[in-house]
């Protein structure tokens, strides 16, 4: 009897590592930067391998500077994940900022290392909703434009 329960388990094992998951890629631009904040625009691009639509039930964000937590939030229900298609997913990261904390974080470089993690949670029909993470590690470099 146990034998054959392994061998159930390896069965099942096997067909759900066969499964061909959607995958992501991000990117992280500056968007806006103003006196109060500076707003990021993680771009996720996600490649679905199904035919058909996936719907994103909803998107987590953190952002981290220095090892520590800046910002976090939730995006819900953004929209879905185009059949046999890459879909680019924009999530709006804003940093608000007083200007002794910016000159904290940049030092003497005027650069801010960042990271940023993602998790796109989709509704896989017949299957699961499944939470897909996806990172980013970099750093924003400022320029100092006087007029």
């Amino acid at each position: 009897m146990a034998d054959l329960f392994d061998k159930a388990k390896n069965f099942v094992a096997d067909k759900a590592g066969a499964i061909k998951k959607p995958e992501t890629d991000l990117d992280v631009d500056v968007s806006k930067m103003d006196l109060h904040a500076v707003t990021l625009m993680a771009n996720v691009s996600v490649t679905n391998p199904y035919s058909h639509d996936i719907p994103i039930c909803e998107v987590k964000y953190t952002l981290y500077s220095a090892g520590k937590e800046i910002v976090s939030g939730t995006m819900s229900d953004p929209g879905d994940i185009n059949e046999n298609d890459v879909t680019l997913l924009k999530v709006p990261v804003e940093v608000p900022y007083n200007l002794i904390s910016i000159a904290n974080d940049l030092g003497g470089d005027w650069d801010i290392d960042y990271e940023v993690k993602i998790w796109l949670t989709v509704d896989l029909p017949k299957i699961a909703n499944i939470t897909i993470p996806v990172s980013k590690k970099g750093e924003i470099k400022l320029q100092l434009q006087l007029q």
